[in-house]
């Protein structure tokens, strides 16, 4: 099975595509900052500079480079949407699971409980946690973001194993005297990482959008440099109103680059585990 994925991941440009661009921002954002020696906030130049050989993104209103504000902004990004995903990612799992597999009360709590949080206003939760806790860095946000997106994630791998549950693979483990948490490991989760893999991506693209959203309106890090503060400070010193297009256009498409191309990846990756789907 493994080696028919391979044969049809290779083959499928939608994946090849999606994930090449994902793999030349994410060593940009890895491996730049190692090349540039001064802080991205430091005044390095002339204010207002055009992109150039000094300045390869050019200068904003402050004299700041802009190239190396994108670097990190880059690995910022990332970061945020990787653990943000991530931690979606694992309480939706450990939720879908115990909810799909145990039934009876413990679906019926655990169900209330996403409910509850599917429902919150999550942009709404996330401006007041950022504006009144008083944390204000990438972890945290990245933390927020986890802590309210995994609703949906839960449901739809609840749903999923609801149906595995009673295939007689399971049932023989049961009856062999295996515990809840080895056939869920051993014999569910298995059977569903490709949906996993699909999900987690998903998680992945929505944190780096709600984590651009905050960084917009200002509830973004204070200790560190993202795409999204580059829009929100290119937007608050009128960078468009001056024609300073190397200050907004930059890291607009850098956020519209790497939500787009996971999106490109994830269906490529639908395609490849979905023989349905599969271009002959």
């Amino acid at each position: 099975m493994k080696a028919e994925a391979l044969y049809f991941a290779i083959r499928n440009t939608k994946l090849l595509v999606g994930a090449g661009i994902i793999l030349v921002l994410l060593g940009i954002g890895v491996i730049g900052p190692f090349f540039i020696d001064k802080p991205p906030t430091e005044y390095v130049g002339m204010q207002m500079q055009p992109p150039g050989g000094e300045f390869w993104l050019g200068t904003n209103t402050f004299g700041q480079d802009l190239w190396a504000q994108f670097v990190h902004g880059l690995r910022t990004t990332f970061l945020v949407g990787a653990l943000g995903g991530g931690i979606a990612a694992v309480i939706g799992m450990v939720v879908g699971f115990l909810a799909g597999y145990k039934g009876g009360w413990i679906d019926e709590i655990l169900n209330m409980l996403t409910n509850i949080v599917l429902v919150l206003p999550t942009l709404a939760v996330l401006f007041i946690l950022n504006a009144y806790i008083g944390v204000r860095s990438a972890g945290m946000q990245a933390l927020f973001i986890g802590l309210t997106q995994w609703p949906w994630a839960a449901r739809s791998i609840r749903a999923q194993t609801f149906s595995l549950r009673g295939r007689d693979f399971v049932d023989l483990a049961r009856l062999s005297g295996v515990g809840s948490g080895r056939i869920i490991m051993r014999e569910i989760a298995p059977n569903m990482s490709s949906y996993l893999l699909l999900t987690f991506i998903l998680l992945f693209g929505g944190s780096i959008l709600i984590a651009s959203s905050l960084d917009f309106i200002g509830l973004g890090p204070t200790d560190a440099v993202s795409l999204g503060l580059m829009l929100q400070q290119a937007h608050q010193w009128s960078a468009m109103h001056l024609g300073l297009w190397w200050w907004f256009v930059p890291p607009g498409a850098g956020i519209t680059l790497i939500v787009g191309a996971l999106y490109v990846a994830n269906v490529g990756l639908d395609e490849v585990f979905n023989p349905k789907l599969r271009e002959l």
